[in-house]
């Protein structure tokens, strides 16, 4: 009984056991991820960005909510929320309440797939499944039928009565103690809404600074920045991986981005113009898949310091 049993039912308690952990500690283990980034012109004091993404807020995450409110106490120079705040249908005012704090600060946000559409039981294992195919998202697949709609608009209103910019396919200007900041915004490339021709011109001339600001972080999005000069472009989407092989990293990124730039301060080259890109892991997860293994949930703190 036991050499023939004893295998099986070992294997079948470590997978319960990674599970467990996954699911009732590393997916609620919250981290703060703090990236010094030389990109701003010489002479010119640091900035202080908190990044914010990939919230999937499901209603009672009560956990989750205060910690975002207890981001406050960072006192950023000002926000930039890179989108995917639901992952559920009743959860906008959680949302809203979960970052109350944060929008006293300056900010800007956009959102992604996630916050227009809610989330269907699914194959996980589809993430590999479209990597082997080269197919992300609604870029190369069939368009989406009979799906939920989230109440996004009441997401853009909060944001927007608190002062925040709205950059879905648009540019905008934040003052920070008298500095103008040029911010490109994009709305989300995995369901095909981004429109780069709406926003042409690069950086801002008349900003001190500025940077780009998109969910996923789809290469033509990082060609189109890069092409036209922006210094650092800040991205969310891919959660790090969610599900990591230690000392490996993670098997997907659920869009075109390599697996070597999955989360974290990276650069990206076109031609002869080399960018900073920043991708957050998030700090949430879909409410059908609450696991992360290898990657815990975070939010990042970015100073942005002088080239140089």
């Amino acid at each position: 009984m036991r050499a023939r049993y004893g295998v099986p039912l070992g294997i079948a308690a470590a997978g319960a056991a990674g599970l467990l952990y996954s699911a009732g500690f590393e997916a609620r283990s919250y981290r703060l991820r703090r990236v010094t980034v030389p990109v701003l012109p010489p002479g010119m004091r640091p900035l202080r960005v908190l990044q914010v993404s990939d919230i999937h807020m499901v209603s009672g995450q009560r956990k989750k909510q205060r910690w975002l409110q207890s981001l406050a106490g960072l006192r950023p120079d000002f926000v930039i929320n890179t989108g995917d705040n639901l992952s559920d249908q009743e959860g906008v005012p959680e949302v809203l309440d979960a970052l109350g704090p944060l929008m006293e600060f300056p900010g800007a946000y956009v959102f992604g797939s996630n916050d227009y559409y809610a989330p269907r039981l699914g194959n996980p294992a589809k993430y590999l499944f479209e990597k082997a195919r080269g197919q992300h998202g609604l870029n190369g697949n069939p368009p989406a039928v009979n799906v939920l709609r989230n109440p996004w608009e009441d997401l853009r209103d909060g944001f927007d009565a608190a002062g925040w910019l709205n950059l879905t396919n648009t540019r905008g200007t934040l003052k920070v103690e008298g500095v103008e900041i040029g911010l490109t915004g994009l709305d989300d490339p995995h369901i095909k809404r981004d429109r780069y021709a709406l926003v042409p011109g690069g950086p801002d001339k008349a900003a001190a600074f500025s940077m780009g600001v998109v969910h996923a972080p789809y290469l033509r999005v990082l060609d189109a920045f890069t092409d036209d000069g922006y210094p650092l472009i800040l991205a969310g989407h891919t959660h790090g991986g969610q599900l990591c092989i230690p000392f490996y990293g993670a098997l997907v990124t659920n869009c075109d981005l390599d697996t070597d730039r999955v989360k974290g301060l990276s650069t990206h080259t076109v031609d002869e113009r080399t960018s900073y890109l920043h991708v957050s892991a998030g700090c949430g997860t879909n409410r059908y898949t609450p696991v992360r293994f290898a990657c815990p949930p975070e939010v990042s703190l970015l100073t942005l310091v002088a080239r140089g």
